[in-house]
């Protein structure tokens, strides 16, 4: 007689197994908190920026895509914002370089102003009249609405 397989040898009837194993779920979903507690800091980026409260209309963003968003900080310094760019303090003249250029590439491309309110009023209108000579016909102001209690 041949001795019995090891694994067969055995008169125990093996029946499926009804549980499901939820390890490999629960490591997916620690990973990918990790990930996104580690990329929601960096969503939130910006210069910060006090902005003037005043009721006004707001702008139609479906007709114009990515505008640039030129912003003064508290210190005077001089942020260019186009899509998803870095933010990082820029001189005036490379400023206006840089909008001269996206603008002959796209001539539609709105031009906005995000000035902190602290900012000196002159320093806003003087960007606003260099920005105008550089070629930009029309300069949008960004503020923030007023809270109604």
């Amino acid at each position: 007689m041949a001795a019995p397989h090891p694994i067969r040898g055995s008169n125990k009837k093996h029946r499926p197994m009804s549980e499901i194993n939820v390890v490999p779920y629960i490591d997916v979903m620690l990973v990918l908190l990790v990930i996104f507690m580690a990329t929601a800091p960096l969503l939130t980026q910006g210069v910060s920026v006090e902005l003037p409260k005043v009721d006004s209309e707001l702008i139609d963003e479906t007709k114009q895509a990515d505008p640039m968003v030129v912003s003064i900080n508290q210190q005077g310094d001089y942020f260019l914002e186009v899509g998803s760019s870095n933010r990082k303090a820029i001189e005036l003249e490379k400023l206006l370089i840089r909008v001269k250029a996206k603008r002959s590439q796209a001539p539609d491309t709105a031009v906005l102003i995000r000035g902190d309110e602290r900012v000196p009023y002159g320093k806003v209108v003087a960007l606003m009249g260099q920005l105008q000579q550089s070629g930009v016909e029309n300069v949008g102001l960004i503020t923030e609405p007023v809270e109604t209690n």
